[in-house]
């Protein structure tokens, strides 16, 4: 067994407690790491890995960093999905005999980042935990601790409904015990970049209990005292920031889950470029960063209580009446700092002087906002928002009357209290400003007295002051008037008792000014955290009004119109649009399309080209349901749209690898948990579902998902398809109807019109769209050809999917297609066969063994219609 020295004992015996982080060994101005986290690090962070001796035969791998400039590397570590120990000296090295004592100050991780380089702006970084109470529910609480929220509620264990959660919060951790860690398996976590820490099973303490709601259920408040133990323990600071736990059902809110809102790209671009092109990015101009994370959680939370979402419409409504009122108001927003993350360094004790200074500017900001409110005669909800507005006079005077306007970033060397402010610190003050221009006019009464010109007055901080005369000019000082006190190459320092008293005189003040500043600031501090509570509140009221102001900011711009509600189901739209593509477009080029759905008419089967704006019409249906439910007006000339409980996509293909599956099996599965749950009031959006598979499971499968929504699910639903033989369904089902998208053909050529119009589509264009693509033009002519072939009717369709006994004499079928031998039973050609000549056998048995090596699931079309068509040449 290897013998350690005693400072490498210490580091084990810390990391042993926390394997799953890389721990910051402080030693001296480094954080020092060693062993496995040495190798790693070196690599993530690109630092030179070196090594030392540690008692051991080998050296001990070791790299670090420097402890002033740590954050950076930090948050390099924290991005990548990794935990940092932070491990301080507890003690002075000066008074400590033998080893200093270490000990973690602080556990930083990817849910519980504080430092405002590593946060988002506009995005809250929320860690969430959850308990499984008796195999039945989930127990289900997260937090910011960055703003101090924090929200529980029960959910099923049915289904999706935990990793909906996670998705919809975009959390960055999850705490659980380690028997129910099975419940996040590691797919969920790579898709959603999740941490997941594993936590003991604790009991409520005295300080848990303040949080807790008494009302809610025994799996909740385990939840909330699971995730608030984890951060007590991580964090090892006061965290009195943290708000009372708020129960929430996500009953409340339109229920989507990951797919339908990657689909409808509400918050993140499913191109990987963040916010821009999402719905996010458009309705976003937010003044400030709460603002801008409340419209997030309303984006991704729409409501569905009728008044709520009419209040918010109202408010936005009169916002757009008075637009001089609402152009004041954002300029004063724009002047209001980040209450909430504010309160939470504060309580954390990390919040620096110019933090205070935006304090103080934002709450000077609160009289202004509430005049502008005041002055919107129609907006009872603005009104009373205004009316709750509290300035926090006596703390905006506190800071004015302690902090100066332009304060350093360091809290320790001085310069950050006001003059006047404190009777002590003036005096020290004035002994130091008096004891400076005493010895700015000692330096010129010393040149007269010697006639020296060059002579100066100098300081540092291992010397103190000096007199300093070059060596050329040493024999024109009076003998016994200097005292020697340095020599340097070119010149001679001199001190003088008078000098040296003026000199103790100025330090000590300098000295004992900087220690009383950093202890007036501290109890500034301490001041403003009786404030965080009413802070805490005055941000949440700042953040409603700045989403509803950018709502009707964006409305107006954008030529929004506001929506009513149906209450018997109704929807139409006229004239509707697409909100973020004619955004990137421009509204001259965009086509705006009708949308009407009612009782009558639930289902809407779209066909029409490739290309020609299926989904996009299908989506500007979904995103303008969601626009009216966060109370924005709505991309429309009029709308009136139903409340809607959920919306469910399948749109585009996707196959999910490290699942094992399919893009098929992907859609299946979209398209069950659409149809399980589903009800009368949700949306469904199903494009070109069953093209993932063959041809008549494919078109079988779309027609009994049509007929099963029809009479059983009975919501509304878009449903795109190029399989025109399901247009015959509006004949059988009385609520489907057939649009399509236009197209014209003008000399061999497509063109788009992107116009929505009732009945189906006469034809796909789908070679014109290869055609577009710049295939071949060879293998254009070719398909075209084999087109007009299917279309003369000349071979017909199978009755149904061949047998597997049919497949095994596909070889025969082929043989006697060669030979001209027609049945109305063999498989559909993919190519005419012309009358040839008879060939020889030994041709024909050259291809049939051809084809008989071919692995068809591992073809492509295109593959399989060159590989054909090869083989087809060889017989001609």
């Amino acid at each position: 067994m290897v013998e350690y020295t005693p400072m490498m004992k210490q580091y084990l015996a810390i990391k042993e407690n926390y394997q799953d982080a890389f721990l910051f060994f402080r030693l001296g101005d480094f954080y020092e790491m060693f062993f496995d986290d040495a190798l790693k690090a070196s690599q993530i962070l690109e630092i030179t890995l070196t090594g030392r001796e540690g008692g051991g035969t080998e050296r001990i791998p070791m790299c670090g960093v420097p402890y002033h400039s740590a954050s950076g590397y930090i948050d390099t570590l924290i991005e990548k999905g990794y935990k940092v120990a932070i491990c301080e000296q507890v003690e002075d090295p000066k008074t400590t005999k033998g080893m200093v004592k270490r000990e973690v100050v602080q556990l930083i991780s990817p849910g519980t980042v504080m430092d405002e380089k590593g946060l988002k702006e506009k995005e809250n970084n929320y860690i969430a935990a959850f308990y499984v109470y008796e195999d039945k529910e989930f127990g289900f609480a997260y937090s910011d601790l960055s703003t101090g929220e924090l929200k529980s509620t029960v959910l099923s264990l049915q289904d999706d409904r935990l990793i909906n959660e996670l998705s919809t919060l975009s959390a960055k951790e999850v705490v659980t015990r380690s028997s129910d860690a099975s419940f996040i398996t590691e797919t969920v976590r790579e898709q959603l970049g999740l941490v997941v820490s594993l936590h003991d099973e604790v009991e409520p303490t005295a300080e848990s209990e303040k949080l807790l709601d008494r009302s809610t259920a025994l799996s909740e408040r385990k939840a909330v005292t699971l995730l608030l133990h984890y951060l007590s323990e991580t964090q090892k600071r006061d965290l009195g920031h943290l708000q009372k736990s708020i129960h929430y059902e996500t009953s409340q809110y339109m229920k989507m889950d990951y797919y339908s809102k990657r689909n409808l790209e509400l918050s993140e671009s499913i191109r990987g470029k963040g916010r821009t092109g999402t719905l996010l990015w458009l309705l976003d101009q937010t003044k400030t960063a709460m603002g801008g994370r409340l419209l997030k959680q309303w984006i991704d939370r729409p409501l569905i209580d009728r008044e709520m979402i009419e209040t918010r419409q109202a408010d936005v409504e009169e916002l757009m009446k008075h637009f001089f009122e609402r152009v004041e108001l954002a300029e004063n927003l724009k002047n209001v700092y980040d209450l909430e993350r504010l309160s939470g360094r504060v309580a954390y004790g990390n919040v620096n002087a110019r933090d205070l200074v935006q304090l103080r500017n934002s709450l000077f900001q609160i009289p202004k906002i509430k005049a502008n409110l005041g002055s919107l005669s129609g907006a009872n909800n603005l009104n009373q928002l205004g009316e709750k507005l509290d300035p926090c006079t006596e703390l905006a005077d506190l800071l004015e009357q302690a902090i100066i306007d332009s304060p350093p970033l360091s809290i320790r060397e001085g310069g950050i209290i006001k003059d006047c402010y404190d009777n002590q610190l003036d005096q020290y003050r004035d002994a130091s400003r008096n004891g400076k221009t005493w010895i700015a006019e000692l330096e010129q009464k010393e040149r007269q007295i010697t006639g020296i010109k060059s002579l100066k007055v100098g300081f540092n901080r291992v010397f103190g002051y000096y007199i300093e005369v070059t060596r050329a000019n040493t024999h024109l000082l009076e003998e016994g008037r200097y005292e020697r006190k340095q020599t340097l190459t070119n010149a001679e320092r001199f001190i003088t008792p008078e000098l040296k008293e003026k000199e103790r005189l100025i330090l000590d003040a300098e000295e004992k000014s900087v220690e009383l500043e950093y202890r007036l600031f501290t109890e500034v501090r301490e001041q403003v955290k009786s404030y965080i509570e009413r802070l805490q509140k005055l941000a949440k009221a700042i953040s409603e009004i700045d989403c509803l102001q950018s709502f009707a900011e964006v409305s107006e711009r954008n030529h929004f119109v506001k929506p009513a509600l149906s209450e018997d189901g109704t929807l139409a739209i006229t004239e509707g649009r697409h909100p973020v593509v004619e955004r990137v477009m421009g509204s001259q080029s965009y086509v705006a399309n009708d949308c009407n759905m009612s009782e009558d008419r639930e289902i809407l089967l779209i066909t029409g080209p490739n290309m020609s704006g299926k989904s996009t019409y299908m989506r500007q249906v979904a995103l303008t349901a969601i626009c009216a439910q966060v109370g924005c007006f709505v991309p429309a000339k009029e709308a009136v749209l139903p409340i809607f409980d959920r919306v469910f996509t399948r749109i585009g293909a996707a196959d999910d690898l490290i699942a094992g599956q399919s893009t098929f099996m992907v859609e299946m599965l979209e398209a069950r948990n659409a149809i399980v749950h589903a009800t009368k009031n949700s949306l469904i959006l199903f494009d070109e579902i069953g093209r993932g598979t063959a041809t008549y499971d494919g078109m079988a499968l779309a027609q009994a998902i049509i007929e099963y929504i029809h009479e059983n699910v009975q919501a509304k639903t878009l449903f795109s398809t190029h399989y025109h033989e399901l247009t015959v369904l509006d004949k059988e089902l009385p609520h489907l109807e057939n649009v399509h998208v236009s197209a014209i053909e003008e000399n061999g050529k497509v063109v788009f019109l992107h116009k929505i119009k009732e009945g189906p589509a006469d034809k796909s264009y789908g070679i014109h769209v290869a055609e577009l693509a710049r295939l071949p033009k060879e293998l254009i002519t070719r398909a075209d050809e084999i087109l007009k072939t299917l279309e003369t009717g000349e071979k017909k369709l199978p009755d149904a999917t061949p047998t597997k006994l049919e497949r095994e004499e596909e070889s025969v079928i082929v043989r006697e297609s060669v030979q001209n031998v027609e049945s109305d039973d063999m498989q559909l050609p993919l190519f005419e066969i012309e009358e040839k000549p008879k060939q020889t056998k030994a041709r024909q048995s050259d291809v049939e063994a051809e084809i008989k090596k071919l692995n068809l699931m591992q073809m492509t079309p295109l593959d399989a219609m060159n590989k054909l068509f090869e083989l087809q040449s060889k017989l001609h």
